[in-house]
């Protein structure tokens, strides 16, 4: 029988199977779906619509005198007593996006977090190999549901970020909206699950914020804009919209779906609370996921926008390799690299302030009989701009050459003498070349 599971199979935060209470996502009558339970109760908060009695709508704070209901998840209630029903955690109750580094915090703080930051295999490993691959250059992570692109920050407003790393997301999340049609938001600002709470431990925030990444959670499938709902608030919505767009759901379900996604309600003998009825959506298979025939559709336009976000990437390249005579056996060695990608070097500026990577090295290759008259074998050569924060009008300093980088070696060896030269950097690449004295 299908179970709902957040993230992980691993019992958190207890091992021991609880022995009351209703346990959220099981599937009671093995049809293979995980419903709402509806039972006739006088203090109950919903009652049928009047045009459409499949949908429960809220009862008026004063209302009195009509057919009202309790509304539950499907499942099984445990030791029931008669009276009352707590409706219990999933026992996986891990949520291994709230178990990354970067602002993470204990369960009473935030359900699921986990034990320790990265103390799950699946976060753990992720961190581990991006940590220790750090020509990666940017993240994306796909989850569902809502139809958007989130960015960081998870936990603090746009004003705390980088202010050319703000405009840099910006930019590439309009890309996202102009290839995939969804729009992109900050999670901070537009994606909290509730006013006064925050998110941390979140992967994006995590790469962001500790890597100095510029990184992506994509919500795939939206019910509501199949329906034709527009301009709602994404996660507000849940918590309150008008009756208006139930009922374009509902229309949605019956044109489109052909009835398959909302189930009209049906009667059960539950073992514990006697007859019930079973229906609602099919949550999983509407909501949670887009139904199959939907599925391609959906996803197809991404990958043009995950391969535009790898293509913005820094890209290390020679610009001019030249050796000149100075003398007898003398030559002057002259290595000018140049960053052709539109980002930076080192990506973001959160990297710069992180002190993430390096620089760019140039090194010189000195083989027998040849000797380093100036400059060092190896030298580092900072941080190369891109193109990522030229302005929309061209200025007075938009022409300098801060995508290049110069060095110039000294060496005495016999006119023939074939020298190997190196340029590298963590994110942008490494150039591997030759120059003849001559």
């Amino acid at each position: 029988r299908p179970k709902i599971i957040r993230s992980s199979t691993r019992p958190y935060p207890h091992t021991d199977d609880a022995i009351d209470g209703l346990t959220l996502g099981e599937d009671i009558d093995g049809d293979g779906r995980v419903l709402q339970m509806r039972i006739r109760d006088i203090n109950g908060g919903w009652k049928a619509h009047p045009k459409d009695p499949r949908l429960m709508i809220r009862r008026d704070p004063v209302e009195t005198g009509g057919k009202y209901y309790r509304l539950l998840p499907e499942g099984l209630v445990k030791n029931y007593d008669g009276a009352m029903i707590e409706v219990r955690r999933p026992k996986e109750g891990l949520d291994l996006n709230r178990n990354f580094p970067s602002g993470w915090r204990t369960e009473s703080d935030q359900l699921g977090a986990g034990p320790f930051p990265a103390s799950e295999p699946e976060a753990r490993n992720l961190v581990e190999f991006i940590t220790r691959h750090p020509n990666i250059t940017g993240t994306m992570s796909f989850h569902t549901m809502s139809g958007v692109l989130l960015r960081p920050y998870d936990d603090r407003p746009d004003d705390d970020m980088p202010t050319e790393d703000l405009w840099t997301f910006q930019k590439i999340g309009d890309k996202g909206t102009e290839i995939t049609g969804y729009p992109n938001i900050s999670v901070f600002h537009d994606f909290k699950y509730h006013p006064k709470q925050v998110i941390t431990g979140g992967f994006d925030t995590w790469t962001y914020d500790h890597m100095g990444v510029f990184s992506w959670t994509v919500e795939f499938w939206s019910p509501q804009k199949q329906a034709g709902i527009e301009k709602y608030k994404f996660i507000d919505w849940f918590r309150e919209h008008p009756v208006e767009d139930d009922l374009k759901l509902l229309k949605w379900n019956d044109e489109v779906l052909k009835g398959k996604g909302f189930v009209n309600w049906y009667w059960f003998n539950h073992p514990q609370l006697g007859r019930v009825e079973l229906g609602g959506w099919d949550d999983m298979n509407v909501w949670t996921n887009p139904p199959l025939e939907f599925l391609e559709k959906e996803i197809s336009p991404f990958p043009e926008w995950i391969v535009w976000h790898a293509l913005i990437s820094p890209k290390l390249v020679p610009w001019e390799v030249s050796a000149t005579a100075l003398g007898s056996n003398t030559f002057r060695v002259r290595f000018v690299v140049e960053n052709i990608g539109w980002l930076p070097t080192y990506v973001t500026k959160k990297a710069l302030e992180r002190k993430l990577t390096r620089g760019v090295i140039a090194e010189i290759g000195l083989p027998r009989g040849v000797a380093l008259e100036s400059g060092k074998q190896r030298e580092e050569l900072g941080e190369l701009e891109g193109r990522a924060y030229k302005p929309a009008m061209p200025d007075d300093f938009d022409g300098t050459t801060s995508d290049r980088a110069k060095v110039e070696w000294v060496v005495r060896a016999k006119k023939g003498t074939k020298l190997k030269l190196t340029a590298r950097h963590e994110r942008a690449g490494t150039i591997r070349t030759e120059v003849i004295l001559k």
